[in-house]
């Protein structure tokens, strides 16, 4: 049974997610309070596999909240967020701090159906409670590795659970040159726009939200919208991004199997992916369809993820050329999408 704490200084918003999940088998809301002050009191007598937690409260908010929780007793946290622009920022701040999930909530910009939320509610709280969360966060390391000759590959990069980070590990040793990449990281509408800005500030390489028609090239990254699914088309030296709107694929869209499976059709051996951290199986047999077609393929490996679901499922499939932990995985990237895979030497800034 996972049982959860949900904060949220709304009683509205309370009782609607209790009432979703508690509709769910094998979830139990556990406790309910209106700002963190309330939680931590309530920390006192209960033990939530998975805290639901609203980002803008009074008294204190979710950020400050989870700074401390994380600090002194780790758990996995959702974090449940209107779908503006602050509050999208806050999500991300509250990713990087050690939340393994977000749910926006509807909003008259962003609607959503009661079911398609309820949907993701569940999704999100069963994933946090698989997930390996501690009080030490991962160090992202900011040592570039230096640029390869262009082979012409394209390189695909799938995640869920935890995805945000172990994305950002990955990019952040990426030189400016680096091949082209295209992203999808399952995340609600909203929240993608300002996923690629931030990457865009920290990164060398230019990230952006993926648009329909855009050419991908060399030194840059695109990440798919939400609620969109990504493709590539079109050959070495030319690729394009096509953005669709077609149906949910694992409950998702984006989703890993959507990209991966463009891929396989048109750059076959002039690929490579990347499966990283994540609940289910979305991009397994995307990637198997990748390694079947010549592609070079990689996985996360279990002591480096948040949530071994996905990889372990494309593991299974024999889908994985190789299954790296999070920090050898861009060195690898780059040596399977050079020419000849040489010439790899570390690089600053």
């Amino acid at each position: 049974m996972i049982q959860v704490m949900i904060i949220d200084d709304s009683a509205a918003i309370r009782a609607q997610f209790r009432g979703l999940l508690e509709a769910e088998p094998g979830i139990e809301v556990v406790a309910e309070a209106e700002d963190p002050f309330v939680a931590r009191r309530l920390l006192e007598r209960v033990s939530p596999d998975v805290i639901t937690l609203d980002v803008e409260m009074p008294r204190m908010d979710g950020i400050t909240f989870l700074r401390k929780l994380m600090a002194g007793r780790p758990t996995p946290v959702v974090m449940a967020s209107t779908l503006t622009q602050r509050g999208a920022d806050a999500t991300l701040e509250a990713l990087k701090i050690g939340a393994v999930g977000v749910v926006g909530k509807p909003t008259p910009d962003f609607p959503s159906s009661l079911e398609d939320f309820a949907g993701n509610l569940v999704r999100e709280v069963r994933a946090a409670a698989t997930a390996r969360v501690s009080s030490h966060q991962a160090v992202v390391s900011d040592t570039r590795l230096a640029a390869v000759a262009d082979g012409g590959k394209v390189v695909v990069i799938g995640a869920s659970t935890g995805g945000t980070e172990a994305i950002r590990a990955v990019l952040a040793r990426m030189p400016a040159a680096c091949p082209p990449i295209a992203i999808v990281q399952h995340m609600p509408p909203g929240f993608t726009a300002s996923f690629a800005r931030h990457l865009d500030r920290e990164m060398a390489p230019h990230c952006f939200e993926a648009t329909d028609g855009q050419p991908l090239q060399p030194g840059m990254v695109a990440v798919a919208a939400g609620d969109t699914h990504l493709e590539v088309a079109g050959r070495p030296g030319g690729w394009r991004l096509v953005v669709s709107t077609g149906e949910r694929v694992h409950h998702q869209r984006p989703a890993v199997d959507v990209l991966f499976h463009s891929v396989a059709r048109v750059a076959q051996s002039d690929a490579v992916g990347v499966l990283l951290t994540g609940m289910g199986a979305d991009g397994a047999a995307g990637l198997k369809a990748m390694r079947d077609a010549g592609s070079h393929t990689i996985v996360q490996d279990k002591a480096t993820s948040i949530v071994y679901g996905m990889p372990r499922a494309a593991v299974r499939l024999g889908a994985a050329t190789v299954e790296l932990p999070l920090e050898r995985i861009p060195h690898a990237i780059l040596k399977a999408a050079a020419r000849c895979g040489a010439g790899l030497v570390g690089g600053g800034r």
